[in-house]
């Protein structure tokens, strides 16, 4: 079986941090698809129907790259709404925000994040920190959406 490159969705209400994100995972050698969403809401209308029943999306592997402060619906409550869905919940998720207070790392571990990771604040530090999550991304083997629905 092939691996298949996981679509990398970055969701941060910062289209800078966004940037800089695709930018450095892309320096670090991956030609993934990646798709920005810039609130909660939006990654989440994306997953699921108005009636809250999960949209189709059969054979596509994702990775989500999560950041926690953001508007219409912060990156808690996405967390918890996609590990809430049997299928969605296998989507490894990745917290990247700059949020370093112990309550919301253990939080988002209760709630089933993957990782959590701090941003940095310093450019440079930042630019390698995501150039070497782009590394550990080419190792990972990700599942596939499933033709069934919840």
């Amino acid at each position: 079986m092939k691996k298949q490159a996981p679509i990398i969705l970055i969701v941060d209400d910062d289209e800078g941090h966004a940037i800089l994100v695709r930018e450095n995972l892309e320096s670090a050698g991956l030609n993934n698809r990646i798709q920005h969403f810039r609130d909660g809401q939006a990654v989440l209308d994306f997953f699921f129907e108005r009636d809250g029943s999960r949209l189709r999306h059969p054979g596509e592997v994702y990775l989500i790259l999560l950041d926690i402060r953001m508007p219409k619906v912060d990156g808690i409550e996405v967390l918890r709404r996609l590990k809430a869905d049997s299928e969605l919940r296998k989507i490894p998720v990745i917290m990247l925000t700059t949020t370093d207070d112990q309550r919301e790392v253990e939080r988002c571990h209760q709630l089933g994040c993957s990782v959590y990771v701090q941003k940095p604040v310093d450019y440079e530090k930042f630019a390698e920190a995501i150039r070497r999550l782009g590394m550990f991304v080419t190792l990972l083997l990700l599942p596939a959406m499933s033709e069934s629905r919840s």
